[in-house]
This record gives C-alpha cells, sequence and structure tokens, in this order.
C-alpha cells in the first residue's frame, strides 16, 4: 500500500510539486498521468526513495520513505523510464548483481528462473546485454524491479520500445502482478492506463486535478448527456418518433451521412438511458439503427480537458465538478 500525504517538492523558489495526496492500495493498479514538466517524475522520484520531499510524507506499507529509506525500499520495485542496465554483463550477471545488491533472502536460483519466465527473457539470459534489443533491455529492467518479489511495484512507462505483441504480454504481466502487488503505473500511452489500471491520478502544475476511475471521470467531465446515432429512414418519419420518447430534452439532426441514413445527436435528462426505448422505436417500424454512440469522454479527451485550461479544479473520489 502506499499513502501520499500532503507531499511536495520545492527546487529553489520554484514549487515543483504542490502537497498531493493519494492512495494506492493492495491489489490495485493506479494509472499515474500527467504532462511534461507537471511533477510527475519528482513524485515518483519521491515514492522511491530517490529525492527527498520538502513536505509532507509518502509511506510505502506504513513506512516513511524519508524516514526509514532503505526499509520502505525493501518494499518496492523500480522500474524507471530508463533501465538501470550495466551493458557489459550478461542478463545472468546482472539479475544475479541485482540480487544481492538488494540483500535477497529468496532461493536464488529458483526465484530468479521464475522472473525470466514472467519477464519472457528465457532465450536471451546468457547474452550481453548490450547486444540486446531495447524491446529485451526494457523487459531486463522489468525483470529487476521484480527481483525480491517486493509487493509494491512502481513502473514508469514499462513498455516503451516494445513490438505490438510484447506489449500486449507486459499488459498482461502488469495486471497478473496488480493482484498480489499495489502497483502504480506511468504511462504516456492513454489506451495502455485505461486497459491495465483500475483507477487514475492526474497531476498537472504540480497539482493533483483528478484521482476517481476512468469512466466515472468521464462521466463527471461530460458537460451534457448526448447519444449520437445514425438511422435509416426519412428524416420527417424518424425525428417525431425519437422527440415523444420519455426523458427526451431535444432531438437534432445533423446530417446526411449516406442515402437515407441521418445522424441524430439526442439530448435526454441527467441520469436517462434512453438507449433501450430508441431500439424499440426504431425497431418497431423497420428504421435500422446503424451506429449508436454515447458522448462519454475517452480517457485521451479527460486528460487534454484536465491538463490544457478547460477544467479548473480538484476532481477526486466522491466530488462532482463545479
Amino acid at each position: 500500500m502506499i499513502e501520499v500525504k500532503n507531499l511536495s517538492k520545492s527546487y529553489g523558489s520554484k514549487l515543483a510539486v504542490d502537497k498531493i495526496s493519494f492512495t494506492a492500495n493492495d491489489g490495485e493498479i493506479l494509472g499515474f498521468l500527467g504532462p511534461n514538466g507537471a511533477g510527475k517524475s519528482t513524485t515518483m522520484n519521491m515514492l522511491t526513495g530517490y529525492l527527498s520531499c520538502s513536505g509532507g510524507n509518502a509511506l510505502i506499507n506504513g513506512i516513511d520513505v524519508l524516514e526509514d529509506p532503505v526499509g520502505a525500499k525493501k518494499n518496492i520495485g523500480y522500474l524507471p523510464e530508463q533501465p538501470p542496465l550495466y551493458l557489459d554483463m550478461t542478463v545472468n550477471e546482472y539479475l544475479n548483481f541485482v540480487y544481492g545488491l538488494k540483500r535477497c533472502k529468496m532461493p536464488k536460483k529458483s526465484h530468479l528462473n521464475e522472473i525470466k519466465e514472467l519477464s519472457k527473457i528465457e532465450d536471451v539470459q546468457n547474452r550481453v546485454i548490450r547486444n540486446l534489443s531495447k524491446g529485451y533491455r526494457q523487459r531486463v529492467g522489468l525483470a529487476q524491479a521484480l527481483v525480491g518479489n517486493p509487493n509494491t511495484l512502481i513502473l514508469d512507462e514499462p513498455t516503451v520500445g516494445l513490438d505490438p505483441k510484447q506489449i500486449i504480454e507486459i499488459r498482461s504481466l502488469i495486471k497478473k502482478l496488480g493482484k498480489n502487488h499495489t502497483v502504480i503505473l506511468s504511462s504516456h500511452i492513454l489506451p495502455e492506463i485505461q486497459a491495465v489500471c483500475d483507477r487514475i491520478v492526474v497531476i498537472d502544475k504540480g497539482k493533483l486535478v483528478a484521482n476517481d476511475t476512468a469512466q466515472n471521470l468521464s462521466k463527471k467531465l461530460s458537460a451534457d448527456h448526448k447519444l449520437t446515432v445514425h438511422i435509416e429512414g426519412s428524416e420527417k418519419d424518424v425525428k417525431p418518433l425519437l422527440e415523444q420518447i420519455p426523458d427526451m430534452v431535444e432531438v437534432h439532426v445533423c446530417r446526411e451521412v449516406e442515402k437515407r441514413v441521418f445522424e441524430y445527436e439526442l439530448n435526454a435528462k441527467e441520469g436517462a438511458d434512453i438507449r433501450r426505448e430508441v431500439f424499440k422505436r426504431m425497431s418497431a417500424r423497420n428504421m435500422p439503427i446503424l451506429l449508436m454512440r454515447s458522448s462519454e469522454l475517452t480517457l485521451e479527451e479527460i486528460f487534454l480537458k484536465l491538463t490544457t485550461g478547460d477544467f479548473y479544479g480538484n476532481l477526486e473520489d466522491g466530488e462532482e465538478e463545479e
């Protein structure tokens, strides 16, 4: 478990991280997002004890990183964006070195073999790291983070340089690890965050601006309750049928997307789900629905809305947009 309480970091007069607070629970994968310069890397470096904080606390399984850095680090497996590799070592030599560096007490051979299998690096274990592709180097970096089986994993851009097949494998591994570990995952690949993470924290200009699931953030940040549909049939017949649906506020005809197929924007009352009623009315009159799409924001749209000045204030668990 990771607890961050009013964590701050100043560089002279510049406040890089401004009193942020969040929690990552056991068995949870937390996505950590922020634009360049937001304070994301600074926060992760404070969590790992690489940087000291100027104020507040960061606790790893109840251990304060500042007060007991060695005790806290025993619970952390860290993969920075640039993996800390010794390029002149073989993979096996490097993992054995990390094993000794972490003073690991687990059975060495079986433990390291398990990690190599998880990371899919068995076929390169005897090769010099300098000669490995960027994708394999990234895997070796992930393997070193797993040495000692730490209960907290902090992963910064873990799929950088991997091909699509390898990305899927690493995502699957992270989800598997998330069942028994606390995982903080930072990535610029937003679909990756959405596919893997249980909850998302967004920081901007050193401040926490969101802390919730992607689904809840989408609902909170959507300014209206709209549905876009493509329906085949005469506009003069379809529009009145849609307008008669209970809880319908407004029906707007946007365009003709193909012959006799029109796009409609449906605005319903807040909290109303009109999808089934739309389907029932159209199917009863043989008017095929060729597309139905809600207006809920994608994670990319959420991120842009939170970090480009379109939104002000914080969205944390249980809070509504003001």
